[in-house]
């Protein structure tokens, strides 16, 4: 025999299984591309593209290509490591009284979201300092770029002819940057 408290906290906890029952198909299993694209790591959603390094028989050289980001947040590229070079610098290309010169770019490289940042002679760069070996054409060469966030993505480049792009740099030269 039912009771109408009975039936009462009966006909409640049904009530409360329709309610709670779709809240629980929104469990954190269940998210969006861009929900997880905001916590992607620069190094899964950025890529280079059309990577390549100047020859260079010692000294110092630079990285160029382009670099994609097929996420929703912008990244930052703020360094790089490479095994042939003794140091490795992100730098810009800027003009001055018009005269072009070489420093290292402030902040970082930045890659915006669902965009792309291109790194290429005459603008901003990636340089190989202190060479360790010299780079001949058709050799390959590997440089880790690492992001804001701590994250690396290694990147394998080939190593080209240019005659072009023969900006000077001497590290401790007045380039109008401090650091």
């Amino acid at each position: 025999m039912t009771t109408p408290l009975t039936r009462r906290a009966a006909l409640l906890a049904a009530t409360a299984a329709l309610v709670i029952a779709p809240l629980g198909a929104c469990s954190k299993a269940d998210t969006t591309a861009s929900e997880t694209d905001k916590a992607a790591t620069p190094a899964a959603v950025v890529s280079m593209t059309d990577q390549w390094v100047k020859a260079a028989p010692d000294g110092m050289t630079a990285m160029f290509g382009t670099l994609k980001n097929s996420g929703s947040q912008e990244m930052t590229l703020v360094s790089a490591t490479s095994p042939v070079a003794g140091m490795v610098e992100l730098h810009e290309v800027v003009n001055t009284g018009g005269t072009s010169s070489m420093r290292p770019k402030e902040g970082g490289i930045a890659i915006p979201a669902g965009g792309s940042a291109v790194l290429a002679p005459g603008a901003d760069h990636i340089m190989l300092m202190d060479l360790k070996e010299p780079l001949k054409p058709g050799a390959d060469v590997t440089v880790t770029l690492a992001f804001k966030d701590g994250s690396t993505l290694p990147v394998t480049a080939q190593v080209r002819d240019f005659s072009g792009a023969a900006e000077t740099y001497k590290p401790g030269a007045d380039t109008g940057h401090n650091g």
